[in-house]
């Protein structure tokens, strides 16, 4: 073979091209060496796909050349993922098309039943797949059964049913109203003087009404305002049959006997409860948080006036989340336009504001 000035050449580039590599594969193994030393006892995580790529070079270098080279993972490692890459290749038991539903499908079923099961706690399987059945679902009985056995759902036949609270006080809801009161300090002539605002809350419909505004009411306003609550026309307690009330010594005998002759029985809390009537409690900090504790007052007339816009904006203009973000007043009314410029209302100066389209 006769050498010529290429051959020298291309030998030249080769050797060269070589000892970059080899000067690229030091500098990647230093690398490695000092990655490990940081990482120390960590453990590394992979996901699938970085397994995959990681065993496919690892085959083409062999066990021999990784442990040369002291890689983040020891060969046995590399080459049991790569195994596991084949086994996973021949594994048909993620292809078996199973029998039933489909997995949508299922899962809407799965949802619909836990679902009425939440709400209805004393149905059994055969009152939901009734259920289904009119709402167009095609499932057999025993899907409905084995979804309410694998979430525990069916209870003992001889057990004796029970009512939670939760579905006890609901289904009582629309007989029952609640009642407090809050103080409000303003200025006046004579200093700042405190106001107890009483106020009657329906707890359905989360719809607050102030009875009254008074600096020392006294029996004759509590009497006042309970007969004006039961008035026959007008009333806000008109159709309620139960009024919780705390220990306060202004619900007197005859304030109670007031309510008592027009069909409502007052309900008396045991001291220190306030949980117990929560729903007034939480008007109570909403009140306070969104306007009053933002506002300086002077005299009673600017008290009724602030009292009075904040309670337009609560029931008429404020979604409430325990109502799925409807206002108290009209909760059932049809959507308002989806077109149209946003509007913005403004209350107190812009502290209160809520927001709405212009019906067409």
């Amino acid at each position: 073979m006769t050498w010529t000035p290429w051959h020298f050449i291309l030998v030249a580039v080769a050797g060269w091209m070589n000892r970059q590599q080899q000067e690229v594969i030091e500098y990647l193994r230093e690398e490695n060496r000092i990655l490990r030393e940081k990482l120390g006892r960590k453990r590394i995580i992979l996901d699938v796909a970085q397994k995959r790529r990681l065993a496919t070079a690892a085959m083409k270098l062999g066990k021999d050349m990784l442990r040369q080279f002291g890689t983040l993972f020891s060969p046995d490692t590399l080459l049991k993922w790569h195994r596991w890459l084949i086994a996973r290749k021949y594994d048909a038991t993620g292809r078996k098309k199973k029998p039933g539903p489909a997995p949508t499908k299922q899962r809407m079923i799965r949802d619909l039943v836990l679902r009425m099961a939440d709400e209805n706690p004393d149905w059994g399987y055969g009152r939901m797949y009734g259920e289904l059945k009119k709402l167009g679902y095609q499932v057999h009985w025993q899907t409905v059964r084995r979804v309410m056995l694998d979430h525990g759902l069916l209870d003992d036949p001889d057990k004796p049913p029970k009512t939670t609270w939760k579905t006890f006080f609901q289904s009582h809801w629309e007989s029952i109203a609640a009642c407090d009161f809050f103080t409000v300090e303003a200025w006046g002539l004579k200093g700042l003087t405190r106001y107890l605002v009483f106020f009657v809350i329906d707890i359905s419909t989360r719809r607050v009404q102030v009875a009254g505004i008074h600096a020392d009411p006294c029996e004759p306003q509590m009497l006042q305002w309970a007969r004006n609550l039961t008035d026959a026309q007008e009333g806000f307690l008109k159709g309620k049959r139960v009024l919780i009330h705390d220990r306060d010594p202004l619900y007197t005998k005859r304030f109670q006997e007031t309510l008592k002759a027009a069909g409502v029985r007052c309900l008396k809390l045991p001291k220190q409860s306030p949980n117990l009537n929560s729903f007034a409690e939480s008007f109570v900090r909403t009140i306070k948080r969104e306007c009053l504790d933002k506002m300086v007052l002077f005299g009673e007339r600017n008290v009724r006036h602030v009292i009075e816009q904040y309670m337009e904006h609560y029931n008429q203009e404020r979604p409430h989340k325990g109502l799925d973000y409807r206002r108290p007043v009209e909760t059932d009314e049809s959507p308002g336009p989806r077109d149209g410029p946003v509007l913005c209302r403004e209350r107190l100066g812009g502290l209160l504001r809520s927001y709405y389209r212009e019906a067409a």
